[in-house]
């Protein structure tokens, strides 16, 4: 979902989330995740190299992005486009 639609008292489904919409929630759902209570606590690094491990490939680094942007969101971080963790993941995670 576009950030700026995101509402917290809104989250029942994945795509209710900033930023993911079929596709994002069908990798969410490959990595265990059902509903956005479910990526409270979790590790936007881990979540991106497990889905690389099940899917077989190296998955695009804006999909790292993504996920630290709805690991953030859930952490009670303001809802923001994904690429506004482009320069985060670009300075801790400078290999991928």
């Amino acid at each position: 979902m576009n950030p700026g639609k995101v509402s917290r008292n809104q989250l029942t489904t994945l795509t209710d989330l900033p930023n993911i919409g079929p596709a994002s929630a069908g990798d969410l759902r490959l990595l265990g995740i059902e509903k956005p209570a479910d990526l409270i606590g979790k590790d936007a690094f881990s979540l991106y190299r497990r889905l690389c491990d099940l899917t077989g490939s190296r998955q695009d680094p804006c999909v790292l992005d993504v996920l630290i942007s709805v690991t953030a969101f859930m952490a009670g971080d303001n809802a923001k486009p994904w690429w506004a963790f482009t320069a985060e993941r670009k300075q801790r995670y400078p290999d991928i």
